[in-house]
């Protein structure tokens, strides 16, 4: 159920980051509204994973997950590029992320 949170914590995390890019500085209210209420969930369902998680893995797969996330909702959502060394630096996060797993440190 901990790594249910998470995923969710970790969508919601990206919708909140999402909203902050289309609220264009917290000035339009729907997004604004949006930001809010995805931070709100994903710092509250992240809080909880960490009941049962670790925290160094569950951060790592948090912010991981959040930046591609991020990067290919900016493609999908706002027509931003990705450049080679873009995707080649997601690559190595992601690396990174399943290196700290295979490490033992999750359970």
């Amino acid at each position: 159920m901990a790594w249910v949170l998470l995923g969710i914590a970790i969508f919601a995390e990206i919708v909140g980051t999402l909203s902050l890019k289309a609220s264009e500085g917290l000035s339009k209210l729907w997004p604004s509204t949006g930001v809010l209420i995805g931070y709100a969930t994903a710092f509250t369902l992240m809080a909880m994973s960490l009941k049962k998680l670790d925290v160094g893995v569950t951060y790592a797969i948090w912010s991981g997950v959040g930046i591609v996330g991020a990067a290919i909702g900016g493609v999908i959502f706002f027509d931003q590029q990705l450049s080679k060394m873009t995707i080649f630096g997601m690559g190595i996060i992601i690396a990174g992320v399943v290196v700290m797993n295979l490490g033992g440190a999750a359970h």
